[in-house]
């Protein structure tokens, strides 16, 4: 196992460093107020090819983004990888600069839990393996994958990476974060093939706070399995369906429609939601949604937002009802409510989702109690994952139509969709809830159980 590290606030020393430096040269440019995102990282990552390096990359990145508020309390931004006197100067005087410029109607202000106690935050922190180990690992991984069947004849998707990376919020108000962590992944992507018929895909994804953490075999095993299951393929028929999404296909479709609880898209106007959308009921009465980036199963977690503002539990949906939105400081003060910790730092901060968990509030309010996706024996169709999510989705209108990966079951036969697609609106998708199971699974996007809707559209190939 990688080098367990040293404390994580080790290296504060140098932002607190670069923070004395503003202050210096804020002071010398007669600038009064201002804030200071920085990020920086050093990342590597491989992939290969049928036994051979195919990509080896290192690289270390660097950012810090200005913000500063002149005489008029107007707001002008810059960022700059040059953290030098002079380039610090010169972003300095820059965001100085475009505050002349600054939306008189967008003015954001620090943000009031900037100097709030964060909760304890102990993340384990792993060195990184260096590039020759982490190539070593994938060849290794592809080797095994190819050769634990006959039919996986290629892994053209692949990779292996691994990153440190520390973060910096400080304010002329005297606030003060700094965080830094690692963090590694890998994917395997297989391609299966039949006489005959057509080659067959799927994956698995696995991240870890180290690079010798990885479950590298658990990964094998997910793309084999999941590859070889989509060998058996049949068109499908067009029409209305009973569908079961596994949690990776409900968080990846409730992700596109985040604007309903983002307050940042409803001053926009384009959201499915409206200032007064808190407790408006949009989903069963046995639904619970809550955005909770703390979450020990969460390896990206983070313990402060661009703005300084502790991150949080947030209940998004209780009970079926609209109980909170997303806010960054701007917003949070336009809607009377506080900051909830997913803001980024910006003239206009952007506001984010951090990691979603889906449960069931009452199991005895499920409109169908017996669907369960081992044993039910009736007809359903189990959606895997969903695909053109970028090109799919029409968040601002609650539609959506989507290539899919899934199998439709019956009486106990799983036959893989040859090639299909997944029509609706994600209103009806959150009322046609008929059954939410008990068995809640950890993503890399969040936790969520099996979700059961029914009558959803969907087109096949005959």
């Amino acid at each position: 196992m990688g080098d367990k590290s040293r404390n994580s606030m080790d290296n504060q020393i140098n932002s607190k460093k670069l923070v004395d430096r503003l202050k210096q040269l804020s002071t010398k440019n007669s600038i009064n107020k201002w804030d200071i995102g920085s990020s920086s990282s050093s990342d590597s990552n491989v992939q290969v090819d049928n036994g051979e390096p195919k990509q080896l990359k290192s690289s270390q990145r660097s950012v810090l983004t200005i913000r500063v508020w002149n005489d008029e309390g107007l707001v002008g931004t810059t960022s700059t990888s040059d953290i030098t006197d002079s380039g610090l100067q010169r972003a300095l005087m820059g965001a100085k600069e475009a505050s002349n410029y600054g939306n008189i109607n967008e003015i954001p202000e620090f943000s009031s839990m900037a100097k709030e106690n964060i909760k304890e935050f102990n993340k384990p922190f792993y060195e990184m393996i260096g590039i020759t180990k982490l190539l070593d690992k994938l060849l290794k991984a592809e080797s095994k994958l190819l050769n634990s069947n006959d039919h996986i004849k290629s892994i053209p998707y692949n990779g292996l990476s691994e990153t440190i990376f520390e973060r910096t919020y400080a304010n002329s108000d005297g606030a003060f974060r700094y965080q830094k962590g690692s963090q590694s992944s890998i994917y395997l992507y297989a391609r299966a093939e039949q006489t005959g018929r057509k080659p067959r895909s799927s994956g698995s994804v696995k991240v870890g706070y180290g690079s010798d953490l990885l479950d590298i075999e658990g990964c094998i095993n997910e793309a084999k399995k999941l590859t070889l299951s989509h060998l058996n393929y049949r068109p499908i028929n067009t029409g209305k369906y009973l569908v079961c999404f596994t949690p990776k296909a409900f968080l990846e479709l409730l992700g596109s429609f985040s604007n309903i609880f983002n307050a940042r898209s409803i001053i926009d106007g384009l959201s499915l939601s409206n200032k007064n959308s808190i407790g408006t009921t949009i989903s069963v009465n046995n639904l619970n949604i809550f955005d909770n980036g703390l979450h020990s199963e969460n390896i990206g977690a983070t313990p402060f937002d661009g703005e300084g503002t502790p991150t949080q539990n947030i209940c998004l949906l209780k009970n079926g009802n609209i109980n909170s939105f997303i806010h960054s400081e701007l917003t949070a003060r336009k809607f009377g409510a506080k900051p909830t910790g997913h803001a980024g730092l910006a003239s206009k901060a952007s506001v984010g989702l951090d990691w979603l968990i889906i449960e069931n509030s009452d199991y005895t309010k499920c409109k169908q109690c017996s669907l369960n996706k081992d044993n039910y024996k009736d007809q359903f169709v189990l959606i895997e994952s969903l695909s053109a999510l970028h090109a799919g989705v029409k968040p601002s209108q609650g539609s959506f139509s989507l290539p899919f990966d899934g199998w439709l079951i019956n009486e106990g036969e799983k036959v893989s969709v040859e090639s299909a697609t997944i029509a609706g609106d994600i209103r009806d998708i959150l009322i046609n809830i008929v059954k939410i199971e008990s068995i809640q699974e950890i993503t890399p996007q969040g936790i969520c159980p099996h979700i059961w809707i029914s009558d959803i559209s969907i087109t096949g190939g005959q």
